[in-house]
């Protein structure tokens, strides 16, 4: 039997993992920490259950495909809650936009805010439709090993204008702000700049109306458990809370993985879905070709980091929806700051996120868990101590937060801690901190990310947000299914 080594658990790595142990390769994970998840990480405390996120389920059906591979049913191991209204989204002058695929609900809030963009929203779906089967369905799986294979694409990312820009293209159908806002923030999810994003990601309307946005009941640690339950079964093999060191190589092959324990294997493949430059720099320290990609890594752009605050509050709140943007004075102009300027604005936008108002099991009875999560510079463009603005930044989101949704917030908070760019960077090994790898622009995508198989070392593969198609679950998983393709058949 051929053996396979991951390295890392996040959904990327646990998607690749069972997709090789249903194809009959003994599989091993590592991972560095001390629970599997990646990115999904999780906290318990006082009670409470705080996700690290991603925290949006969308496309199930990338999952339950996971299942299916050996005839196992997911819903056995995990439940999926709907999620309605996908998000609300909220200005500063106390306006309310409930977006969802309830597409009479859907038209009666576009028509509340600018009745003449209705038609312009119609011809906006449409557009979101074709990308989505281009960008989505027909090439998210596959892997752009050479320039060949981007050039076949060419003809179809130019018929839908990729090279403009997300908001650009939502521009180009609706004339109201609000609605260009509210139409394009999807991008910032996977780590995105609306201004600068290919409008080939318009699809996620598409992904969104189709398959709905859910909730693993429990937290989206649960689904993580249920990922790991399953690849368990399977026969895969999972060691946890001891970091890999290094990726060995002899000639153009990757030999054997090592971790800091001191233990040691051989292996006949080995994938990473650790973060990339990670994985080059300092997996792949003693080998040519990782210092050679990790120069060139390092001149790319990476996608900015993020402020989380997690806290949990005495009372429920039914108001209150699972998903909320709370929009901040700039749309723009806060962009360019986080993405450009690389400064900490005295403003911001908020990504809410309330999930005892589905799935009250993770809060103590009476009590509810949240995060607030701002966009913020990643490390190389912000070097600052997070240790002394991460309590005074913790303090601003709590207060906007209070002014705008919960008056008494800070006497109501039983629990509440925050996750800075620095734990990316300590706890994820994460590149300046990045949280979603590299930034998706047209010039990182496709070809032009990191490949799913290396150039050279023909026996190391690489999943997760770092690669094609990108970052989300939809993303990683899509990855995986590239990526495990290519190794079965390179190990038969």
């Amino acid at each position: 039997m051929k053996r396979a080594c991951i390295i890392g658990s996040g959904f990327g790595g646990l998607a690749l993992a069972i997709r090789l142990q249903s194809s009959g390769i003994a599989t091993t994970v590592v991972e560095a920490r001390d629970k599997p998840g990646g990115r999904a990480y999780f906290w318990e405390r006082d009670g409470f259950t705080f996700d690290a996120g991603p925290t949006v389920v969308t496309d199930p059906e990338c999952l339950r495909e996971l299942w299916r591979l050996s005839g196992h049913d997911m819903a056995n191991d995990i439940e999926l809650m709907p999620v309605m209204p996908f998000y609300r989204l909220n200005w500063p002058d106390g306006t309310n936009f409930d977006y969802s695929n309830d597409d009479t609900q859907l038209r009666r809030e576009i028509g509340r805010i600018s009745a003449e963009d209705l038609p312009g929203y119609d011809a906006f779906a449409d557009y979101a439709a074709g990308v989505y089967e281009e960008g989505y369905v027909k090439l998210g799986h596959v892997p752009f090993l050479d320039f060949g294979s981007m050039l076949k694409a060419a003809p179809a990312l130019a018929r839908y204008q990729a090279w403009r820009s997300v908001y650009s293209m939502v521009s180009s159908f609706m004339k109201s702000e609000k609605l260009r806002e509210a139409f394009s923030f999807h991008t910032l999810l996977v780590g995105g700049n609306p201004m600068t994003t290919s409008a080939i990601y318009a699809l996620i309307h598409k992904l969104e109306k189709d398959g709905g946005v859910w909730w693993a009941k429990g937290g989206t640690n649960r689904l993580i458990a249920a990922m790991v339950k399953h690849f368990e079964r399977l026969g895969g093999t999972i060691r946890l809370h001891d970091p890999v060191l290094h990726i060995h190589t002899l000639g153009d092959r990757a030999s054997e993985v090592e971790t800091v324990s001191g233990w040691r294997e051989r292996f006949d493949a080995v994938a990473s879905n650790a973060d990339i430059m990670h994985s080059y720099r300092d997996l792949l320290i003693d080998s040519p070709r990782g210092k050679q990609v990790a120069k060139k890594l390092a001149a790319k752009r990476f996608s900015p980091s993020l402020f989380v605050v997690h806290f949990g509050v005495e009372g429920s709140w039914p108001g209150i929806p699972h998903h909320m943007i709370l929009f901040g004075p700039r749309y723009k102009g806060l962009l360019a700051d986080i993405y450009d300027h690389g400064v900490l604005p005295q403003d911001f936008s908020i990504y809410l996120h309330h999930p005892t108002v589905t799935d009250p099991s993770v809060a103590p009875p009476g009590k509810s868990t949240f995060y607030a999560l701002i966009p913020v510079a990643h490390q190389g463009k912000l070097p600052i101590d997070w240790e002394q603005v991460g309590p005074l930044l913790e303090k601003r989101v709590l207060d906007e937060v209070g002014r705008r949704l919960i008056p008494d917030i800070h006497d109501r908070i039983v629990t509440k801690f925050h996750y800075a760019p620095r734990d990316f960077a300590i706890d994820l090994n994460a590149w300046q901190g990045s949280a979603f790898s590299l930034e998706p622009i047209l010039t990182q995508s496709a070809w032009f990310r990191t490949h799913n198989r290396d150039d050279q070392i023909r026996n190391l593969y690489f999943v997760g947000a770092g690669t094609h198609p990108g970052a989300g679950i939809p993303g990683v998983v899509g990855s995986a299914k590239a990526t495990a393709k290519l190794m079965v058949d390179d190990l038969r």
